[in-house]
């Protein structure tokens, strides 16, 4: 049997068709707008993705036998708010994960709920991208669209929904919120209370792996399926890149280098992370991640490359660039183009660099950049090192990742081993094996893995080049609270 697999991203959709012995048949990626409507402000028009859905499983599967595609799951965009009313209409267009509008909301949260209650009740505290304060903030600004909500979703779930017409979601996605009781698996009431929603608002939750449903009538005519085709609840794009990756062992762990960076670490049961600098999650496997999440990290080449430098090469500003310049590069970059959530969590925070001078010039700087968000993704492996956590290797995914130049850099600036899957569709074919497991392809989530996901190669840290970016990175973690408090006047 065959399956689709989608990655709601948050510039494009990936559509992926495979086998239940994982190859992947056919693939393709559809791209949508991205709004910007306020300094800080990120916004999509749930529609788009659903137009580029449409149109791309039409081309994914114009070519192959319907009758053999048993099942789709969806990995998708964390955080995003999607609001409908009592008619399924969206109320207003969604706010996205690296939206920073609600600095007001997640310092009530923090500050008057308190971060320790936050934390007994969700297992986390707040963060500007989570979806309760986003909820606080439509209540406090646009009281109209607030009374109207009879639906809450997140990106993902909304897809779903218009797949099955099942209101679901799966428990990692969940984990973000801010309205789940990540320890015991359910809506926190206190949440509710504090968010002025209803439990009968929210979706009923299911494991990853589940069943929510069977694709509508209407849409099983629309792309000649059978009706049959399940639908898996499906998960948060880095748990679903998790699958996909094969991180799913108690310790193990994956670094994803996509528009946002993340360090994703398994553990078998929940374990409370007491200075809560990172996020504690449910994983698509049942169990449990620690996960540390960078606003800015592709985005922050692609904006330097294509707005800065105009320019598309990123081959030819990287090929400049040998061993002898890494770790020996005297500008440094803070990687906080849209504010920054883990470890510091401040909206204010803004991109910076310093250390030029008369000899400085553009490759100097695009290799700051490259490592500044190695830099930031190291501030997250420290807080998992503090809570007694020992990362010796990680996998690696995302689109940055395919940079021979980057992952060496990361590999150096962390000091540690990086695997490189053979398979580099992260979410999408992570929500594929979703669906395998669903449909009874595979006994559990890691045999399936075990069974599709290899390794194709390792990025290992050299000894002298290790050391020189120890120095810098100590020099790096002086620079930020140094201008903290510059960030927050220029913002007043």
């Amino acid at each position: 049997m065959n399956y689709i697999g989608i990655d709601l991203g948050t510039s494009a959709v990936k559509l992926l068709l495979v086998d239940e012995k994982g190859k992947i048949m056919k693939s393709l990626s559809k791209e949508y707008p991205l709004s910007f409507p306020a300094p800080g402000w990120s916004e999509q028009d749930p529609a788009d993705w659903w137009k580029a859905i449409k149109e791309g499983l039409k081309e994914l599967i114009a070519d192959t036998d319907r009758t053999k595609i048993a099942g789709i799951g969806c990995g998708g965009q964390m955080h995003g708010l999607v609001i409908l009313d009592e008619k399924d209409e969206v109320i207003r267009p969604c706010i996205l994960w690296n939206d920073g509008r609600t600095d007001k909301e997640t310092r009530y949260l923090n500050e008057v709920i308190g971060e320790s209650t936050l934390a007994e009740k969700t297992a986390n505290i707040a963060f500007a991208g989570f979806t309760a304060p986003k909820i606080l903030w439509v209540r406090e600004n646009e009281k109209e669209n607030f009374e109207k909500i009879a639906k809450i979703m997140l990106p993902k779930d909304y897809i779903n929904y218009l797949l099955t017409g099942v209101f679901s979601s799966d428990y990692s996605d969940a984990s973000g919120t801010l309205l789940l009781d990540v320890e015991h698996k359910c809506w926190s009431k206190k949440m509710m209370e504090i968010c002025s929603v209803r439990e009968d608002q929210l979706p009923k939750l299911y494991e990853s792996y589940e069943v929510t449903g069977t694709i509508k009538e209407e849409i099983a005519e629309e792309f000649g399926l059978n009706k049959d085709v399940i639908v898996v609840a499906g998960a948060g794009d880095n748990a679903a890149a998790a699958i996909g990756t094969n991180t799913l062992k108690d310790g193990a762990c994956n670094i994803s280098l996509g528009t946002s960076g993340t360090i994703f670490i398994c553990s078998d049961a929940f374990r409370q992370n007491k200075n809560n600098a990172i996020h504690n999650f449910a994983h698509a496997n049942g169990r449990y991640h620690l996960m540390g999440c960078i606003l800015s990290a592709a985005s922050c080449n692609k904006w330097f490359a294509e707005n800065i430098l105009e320019t598309k090469d990123y081959q030819g500003l990287q090929e400049k660039i040998d061993d002898e310049k890494l770790g020996n590069n005297e500008i440094y970059f803070l990687p906080y183009l849209m504010g920054e959530r883990s470890p510091i969590n401040d909206t204010d925070a803004r991109g910076m660099f310093i250390g030029m001078d008369m000899a400085s010039d553009r490759t100097d700087m695009y290799l700051a950049v490259l490592e500044g968000v190695a830099f930031a993704i190291r501030d997250c492996l420290e807080v998992a090192r503090d809570l007694g956590i020992d990362i010796e290797v990680s996998k690696i995914c995302g689109g940055g990742s395919r940079s021979k130049l980057w992952r060496r850099i990361i590999a150096n600036v962390l000091g540690i081993e990086l695997a490189i899957p053979a398979s580099e569709e992260g979410p999408g074919y992570g929500g594929a094996m979703l669906a395998m497991c669903a449909n009874g392809e595979y006994e559990n989530v890691e045999a399936c893995a075990d069974a599709l996901i290899q390794i194709k190669g390792y990025e290992r840290p050299d000894a002298d080049i290790a050391a020189r970016y120890e120095e810098r990175y100590k020099r790096y973690k002086a620079i930020y609270p140094s201008v903290k408090q510059l960030f927050r006047q220029l913002h007043q």
